[in-house]
């Protein structure tokens, strides 16, 4: 499964922040649930203006319970949950 082209670019902006020091955790609030989340933002600068661009947020509790990875036997499949745990 090929990742797009706009998450690469997403991620080379995140490494380059990285590199630079520009980059920041940030505590908000989901827009949708209204939850609190950890933001993983990029830092820029607007001429006087600090600018925060968002990424993603962190995972909350274990994060191997939140993501399915790739299944490495079906390029356009994903492991389950039982196969992850080694109940499959």
């Amino acid at each position: 499964m090929a990742i797009p082209e706009h998450a690469r670019t997403n991620f080379n902006t995140l490494l380059r922040a990285a590199g630079d020091g520009n980059l920041a955790l940030m505590e908000c609030l989901d827009a949708t649930s209204g939850e609190l989340r950890y933001v993983l933002c990029a830092v820029g600068r607007d001429g006087g203006d600090i600018i925060m661009t968002p990424f993603g947020h962190l995972a909350d509790g274990n994060p191997y319970d939140a993501y399915l990875p790739p299944d490495p036997d079906n390029p356009a499949g994903f492991l389950t949950a039982e196969q992850c745990r080694g109940t499959a």
